[in-house]
Formats: C-alpha cells, sequence, structure tokens
C-alpha cells in the first residue's frame, strides 16, 4: 500500500457512509483505489483541514473547529491526523 496506511483504509471503509449514500469500497484495495483516484489528501492538524479547504476555494472562515472535523469530507484519523475525500 502507498501512501494511505492501514489505519487509513480502514476508517475510510468503516465511515464511506458519511460522504456516499452506496458503499464505494469494500476491501482494502478497492479503498486504496478509490483514495488515489480522487486524490485524497491525509494532513496532520485542523489548521491543515481548513488550509486545504481555503486552498480549494471553499468559504470556511466562519467554521469553528468541531465543524471542520464533522464536514463529510473530513474523517477523523489517530494521532491528530485527517483524511480529506472530495466526493
Amino acid at each position: 500500500m502507498n501512501e494511505y496506511d492501514e489505519e487509513c483504509l480502514l476508517t475510510f471503509l468503516k465511515k464511506q457512509s458519511q460522504l456516499f449514500d452506496e458503499p464505494v469500497a469494500e476491501t482494502l484495495e478497492e479503498a486504496e483505489a478509490f483514495l488515489e483516484d480522487c486524490m485524497a489528501v491525509i494532513v496532520d492538524s485542523l489548521d491543515e483541514v481548513r488550509e486545504y479547504f481555503e486552498e480549494s476555494g471553499a468559504d470556511v472562515e466562519d467554521m469553528d473547529e468541531e465543524a471542520l472535523e464533522d464536514a463529510s469530507e473530513v474523517f477523523v484519523l489517530q494521532n491528530g491526523r485527517y483524511l480529506i475525500v472530495e466526493g
């Protein structure tokens, strides 16, 4: 597995319904392929989540940390990391 570690892939598989109505992956390999295809990003802090959205043109100025963490595109990982998946 490349950029996406096992924790990242398992978290995405478990929580993909927060972003998609139907499962887009059922195995670790499918999850990795999907995340690579949509160029999902792993960042190390909520500040980097905010920065990512700002660079993407999203208006997140009025969003507090809880709202950022609760965004459907944001998957919380361990150690303060976040997976951002654009659906």
